[in-house]
């Protein structure tokens, strides 16, 4: 994802460093680590001791008085902030302090996709520092009201933050219940990227990477993931599909409230809500997975062939990785034109005119259903810990892209691979190491989308195999999707089980190949250099139009491929 967009098929193509343990995981059940700020974190309440105090007199207990009442007014005239965790790439993405349970979104579409949503978002969160503010990400949209634990709450808006003051602060360790009552609008402000996408009979969602809170208020970063339940209201004739499994359509009037729920926790930016005039088709995957696929309505029959290969791709990365792991699958197909295709869980996004472009040869377009549908174990199911470690989504995606083309349409993966090296010192250079991505330009939010972390993280994955054989890779491939499932992971997470399974130090490897400047050589290929920069342009170059398609919504998408 965002983003896997169009590229020729023959050029497919701060973070926790090698050397330093591992975080602990976060799971669904778990707190989160102490969380980190871009400027400073709220002071944590603190309990007080019981003790012997020493007798004061009553002016001293009036000139006391006083101060505490001074200090709490200057702590209530304190301007509100942005805040953040402090994400090396958007550090004012997340917010410290809390930790979400779940979200419950209720959206009601006016029947035109150019006209704000009437919203309720309710986030149940858990507190990880004492709060007497409540920072959440939320950008494009007129809040109404907002509650904590029932009782009103004022509120301001600061930089892409809703700043919220309860009634009273909130205790380390406590259950709070936030409600914010507000309108979602699908038109995009300037120098927006993402959020929802308008398709031509109605709206879908694109959120990665910082665009969900243009939609409704969040933590918008993936290391809190959390459970959802969305309510959709629309007009009879329109059909609303999200995350998860359906819990009910009530019809009332002259409108449908659709509702459904995720059975496992989901970060943000991978939300997907779609309403259009569309129609729902259902199949059966492996082991009894229901598949149900998103698709225009007129267009159903002349796209079942190609959703028909669904259950057989799903039962094909088993074999490599172990069972899907989510309640359901399927593809939304979106009437609209993005330049890319996206892994929201559960319900993939993609262009139509991916399947009905008859330019794009099939086992291209087969490919690229591949590279999405593993984003759902790599990406989704374990989430990057930090944006730094998007490398691991989307290596591991055109990795499997690029062995399922291997495998059935006999496109040898190495000699992609050898252009890639070519390319390898060249997209360095311009973009930083893979695991080490330079920063988004000003205005180009999803900027970090580049050939390093597609086609360079995958050549990394490659000279992985190369190093320590293709039975510990894997063994690592399996075992890594599995101790990580519905949590987060990052960088040095990898490393450490890499080192595990093959039972070497391999600190130094990855160092190498995630943070040097320069390509190392390729285990088992001294042969392979890499290319001038007047060369690197050829076929491997020619990924950055991947890239290009993501940043500028299609327009750099080659529509001649081979």
């Amino acid at each position: 994802m965002p983003l896997n967009p169009r590229v020729d098929p023959q050029a497919r193509s701060h973070p926790r460093t090698a050397q330093s343990g591992p975080a602990e995981p976060r799971t669904a059940r778990s707190g989160p680590a102490e969380p980190r700020t871009a400027r400073s974190a709220p002071v944590p309440l603190r309990t007080a001791r019981l003790r012997a105090r020493p007798r004061i007199s009553r002016h001293q207990k009036a000139a006391l008085l006083a101060s505490a009442v001074s200090v709490c007014l200057l702590a209530a005239a304190a301007p509100a902030e942005p805040l953040g965790i402090g994400d090396r790439l958007y550090p004012y993405l997340g917010n410290p302090g809390y930790d979400v349970a779940s979200y419950d979104v209720s959206l009601t579409y006016p029947g035109s996709n150019d006209k704000p949503l009437q919203a309720v978002t309710t986030i149940d969160a858990r507190t990880t520092a004492g709060l007497d503010r409540i920072n959440l990400d939320f950008a494009h949209g007129t809040v109404r009201s907002v509650e904590v634990d029932g009782r009103p709450a004022s509120f301001t808006s600061t930089g892409e933050d809703l700043v919220v003051t309860p009634e009273s602060p909130l205790a380390e360790g406590s259950w709070t219940r936030i409600t914010v009552r507000h309108t979602s609008d699908p038109v995009a402000a300037k120098d927006q990227d993402g959020g929802w996408v308008r398709t031509t009979d109605g709206l879908a969602m694109a959120n990665q990477t910082d665009a969900a809170h243009l939609v409704f208020p969040c933590n918008d970063h993936p290391s809190d993931k959390a459970m959802f339940t969305f309510h959709v209201t629309a007009p009879n004739g329109y059909t609303a599909v999200a995350n998860g499994l359906p819990a009910g359509a009530d019809r009332a009037g002259p409108t449908t409230t659709w509702t459904y729920r995720t059975r496992h926790p989901m970060a943000t930016e991978l939300a997907q809500v779609s309403i259009g005039r569309s129609t729902v088709l259902r199949r059966e995957g492996p082991h009894g997975l229901p598949v149900r696929d998103v698709v225009p309505g007129s267009d159903a029959k002349a796209l079942e062939p190609w959703l028909a290969k669904t259950p057989g791709q799903i039962a094909w990365m088993e074999s490599k990785v172990g069972a899907f792991p989510f309640e359901t699958y399927g593809l939304l197909m979106a009437q609209a034109s993005t330049g890319f295709e996206l892994e929201t869980q559960t319900l993939s996004l993609f262009e139509k005119n991916l399947f009905t472009e008859p330019a794009y040869p099939r086992w291209y377009v087969e490919s690229v259903m591949v590279h999405e549908l593993s984003h759902q174990w790599f990406g989704d199911s374990v989430s990057p810990r930090t944006w730094s470690d998007v490398w691991l989504n989307e290596g591991h995606a055109t990795w499997y892209e690029e062995l399922y083309a291997q495998e059935t349409a006999h496109r040898p993966m190495e000699e992609r691979m050898k252009a890639a090296y070519g390319a390898s010192d060249r997209w360095r250079q311009a973009d930083g190491p893979p695991a080490r991505p330079k920063p988004p330009a000003p205005g180009q939010k999803i900027g970090i989308f580049r050939p390093n972390v597609y086609d360079g993280a995958a050549l990394v994955l490659y000279a992985l195999r190369q190093e320590i054989g293709r039975p510990a890779f894997e063994r690592l491939e399996r075992v890594w999707v599995g101790e990580h499932r519905d949590s987060t992971a990052g960088t040095a997470d990898f490393v450490q089980l890499a080192s595990e399974v093959s039972g070497r130090d391999l600190t130094g490897f990855f160092k190498a190949w995630l943070y040097g400047e320069k390509t190392p050589p390729m285990p088992g290929h001294p042969d392979w250099k890499p290319l001038a920069p007047a060369k690197a342009a050829g076929p491997a170059g020619r990924a950055a139009h991947r890239h290009t398609a993501a940043q500028g919504g299609g327009a750099g998408r080659p529509r001649s491929v081979r």
